[in-house]
């Protein structure tokens, strides 16, 4: 709600007439307020940067009007088998790759695990123990964990499957001829509304969930157990990808106490 301000006045208006009181000097005296002037995006945000347009039925849709959809993979220790059991996984991995008629992208991202609240139910541990050697034993621990984590960055490895889907085979190749890395660093132009048709997106939806079942079929030949990240999983890859810092003291909210079935990309509010 705006606050009250002074309506401007008509110069005509303004103007004394016959036989009224001539205005105060000072409510005269006062600057009139105006109306303020929209508030225009700007270009240099994080958010303006942005390919993705929005979250729905656990898929991202682009701004150009193309899906993705996101397969987390576990790992499996490949040094560890035996000479035919990598045989069979090396194999199994050539027939998954030749049975694709589409495009994938696997990812491998690598984040920095925050051992804060491990280190904190430690010390709630401890301070409910009355064994003293074992609570000896204890301090040393977390003294060790303390040190070790400020000397070295604990790492931890994702492992993920991008599934693409174009609506159309022109789309498809216009984008990939596109692609320029230099493209993300120059002026944005003014975000716009991507629109998609009914018959369009039932059709996306379909065509995605056969892909990535042929993915999770595939990776399960070679002993890779692997699901799709539903809508709520997909805004916190995200939000750690955009935000790596951030994201380890601000995890993201609870989708619980979101009413709206999909995530989309926010407005700014007028002030």
């Amino acid at each position: 709600m705006q606050p009250n301000q002074m309506q401007p006045m008509n110069p005509q208006q303004a103007q004394p007439q016959a036989g009224a009181a001539p205005a105060q000097a000072n409510i005269s005296s006062q600057p009139q307020a105006t109306a303020p002037m929209p508030r225009q995006e700007d270009p240099s945000t994080t958010q303006s940067t942005l390919l993705i347009s929005e979250l729905r039925d656990s898929m991202v849709i682009m701004k150009d009007g193309s899906f993705r959809a996101v397969v987390a993979c576990k790992s499996i220790n490949f040094d560890l088998m035996s000479e035919q059991e990598r045989e069979g996984v090396e194999f199994a991995y050539q027939n998954f790759l030749n049975s694709l008629n589409f495009t994938t992208q696997i990812l491998i991202r690598s984040q920095r695990i925050d051992i804060g609240p491990y280190i904190d139910r430690l010390i709630e541990l401890r301070r409910n123990n009355d064994n003293m050697l074992l609570g000896k034993l204890m301090d040393n621990y977390i003294d060790f964990i303390d040190i070790l984590s400020q000397e070295a960055n604990i790492m931890d490895k994702s492992f993920f499957v991008v599934i693409q889907y174009y609506t159309s085979k022109e789309q498809e190749k216009a984008m990939e001829e596109s692609k320029n890395f230099f493209k993300t660093f120059s002026k944005t132009k003014a975000p716009t509304v991507t629109r998609i048709d009914r018959a369009t997106y039932d059709k996306a939806v379909t065509e995605v969930n056969n892909r990535v079942e042929a993915v999770i079929s595939g990776l399960f030949q070679m002993g890779i157990h692997s699901v799709r990240l539903n809508t709520k999983e997909l805004a916190q890859l995200y939000y750690n990808f955009n935000n790596p810092d951030t994201a380890v003291r601000e995890p993201l909210g609870d989708f619980n106490k979101v009413a709206h079935l999909y995530v989309k990309k926010g407005e700014k509010e007028e002030a």
